[in-house]
């Protein structure tokens, strides 16, 4: 039974784990943070990454906590209603898509994987390989080593600078930055997506089902120079200054920040490697092909790519570099696929001008009204449709691990 690490316990690195013990592996996670993550966004699962979702028994828990979003208004300075839209169109959603907080699919995700063994609180600090093992220290820990060595921690991704080398060698930044925190509920209107655009930048804040915040989301042209994306005080004052002002509610989300315990910040960013994989060292999700938050594919492809990539390992056993080769010829396509529809989609999410605005709001108070409604829509929806649907995933791998026994396993913090 091979010992893997999974360094980020979001997203992918827990449907990694799953997968990976379901298969007969042991996966150890270790993650930076002192728990999970509970900010973010909200995330859409469709095709491919619904079908993983099924396979792992989880859509009901899953459906339980949809958002419960219903529509999109756009506003004025004033607050006034320019135009609205169903919140699945606005979303690209269709059919049995779902939408769920990216914290709240994180959760469920750990919940499952409660066989494996998490280290909160710690992080990777140097990688070694020996031979057919990667010994692995720990900013905290003790040394280790492992069969294998996976990177599922994001865009700014530690296995990925010390295995291939420095960030800037493979983000691709998008020339947008965005900013994610959680405000007071009464800024926000359950249920309801507000968008307010402005030229070259654009404001959202809504409330999902039940929740006790609203969440804010600022969109604009990345600055010239940035401070460190571990620099807090630093980005806030970026932001700050970005939409200096601005009316409508922004004088109050922006105070609200100071508060936020969430707050978020980064360039919209893609991730663009010519391999995954060197040697016993391996990346999925963001770390190795972060689509950016304008596609709205970055968490399928994480639920994906640890589908994949946990199959081809147990289709090579004994031989993981030859699993990493397998699981990056099936995922390229796929990520290529999606990773495209996010500078098409950005040009409709931040507007460069009054008149494009203008045009935008008049185009969404018509539609309802125009021949060929449809047809329209498809137009909206059938590029994502297609992208997430682009694979076929290997045969189901939803074996139960021998001797499986749920809560047995340490997780320190």
């Amino acid at each position: 039974m091979a010992n893997i690490l999974i360094s980020g316990a979001g997203v992918a690195g827990s449907a990694l784990a799953w997968w990976l013990r379901r298969q007969g592996f042991r996966p150890t996670v270790v993650e930076r943070a002192p728990g999970l993550r509970d900010g973010g966004y909200k995330v859409d699962i469709r095709g491919a990454a619904l079908e993983v979702i099924d396979r792992m028994g989880l859509r009901e828990q899953v459906r339980r906590r949809d958002t419960g979003m219903r529509l999109a208004r756009f506003v004025d300075v004033g607050g006034r209603q320019l135009a609205t839209m169903d919140a699945q169109l606005f979303g690209g959603r269709e059919g049995d898509d779902a939408e769920i907080m990216r914290g709240d699919l994180a959760r469920i995700l750990a919940s499952a994987t409660d066989d494996v063994e998490y280290v909160f609180g710690d992080s990777i600090a140097t990688l070694t390989p020996t031979g057919d093992r990667v010994e692995v220290a720990f900013e905290r820990g003790k040394r280790r080593t492992f069969d294998l060595v996976v990177g599922a921690d994001g865009l700014h991704s530690t296995v990925r600078r010390l295995a291939f080398g420095p960030e800037s060698a493979h983000l691709r930044p998008l020339g947008h930055h965005i900013a994610i925190f959680s405000v007071p509920a009464e800024l926000g209107e359950e249920g309801v997506e507000l968008m307010h655009p402005a030229p070259g930048r654009t404001v959202g804040v809504y409330r999902t089902a039940g929740a006790a915040q609203s969440r804010v989301l600022f969109l604009f042209p990345s600055p010239a120079d940035e401070p460190d994306h571990r620099d807090v005080a630093g980005q806030q004052a970026l932001l700050a200054e970005a939409f200096g002002g601005l009316g409508w509610q922004v004088p109050r989300l922006l105070d609200a920040m100071r508060d936020a315990p969430d707050f978020y910040l980064d360039s919209m960013s893609q991730v663009r490697m010519d391999r995954w994989s060197t040697g016993r060292i391996g990346l999925v999700g963001d770390a190795a092909y972060a689509p950016s938050p304008a596609s709205g594919q970055g968490t399928s492809l994480g639920l994906v790519g640890a589908y994949v990539l946990a199959a081809a390992l147990a289709e090579a056993p004994g031989d993981p570099v030859a699993g990493l080769a397998a699981y990056e010829r099936r995922m390229r396509p796929f990520v290529s696929l999606n990773q495209q529809l996010a500078e098409r989609n950005l040009k409709g999410m931040v507007l460069r001008s009054a008149a494009q605005i203008r045009f935008q709001t008049l185009m969404l108070r018509m539609m309802p009204h125009l021949p060929g409604r449809e047809r329209l829509i498809r137009r909206v929806t059938e590029p994502i449709r297609k992208a997430a649907t682009a694979i076929t995933l290997p045969g189901p791998a939803n074996a139960r691990p021998p001797g499986h026994a749920g809560g047995c396993v340490e997780r320190r913090g």
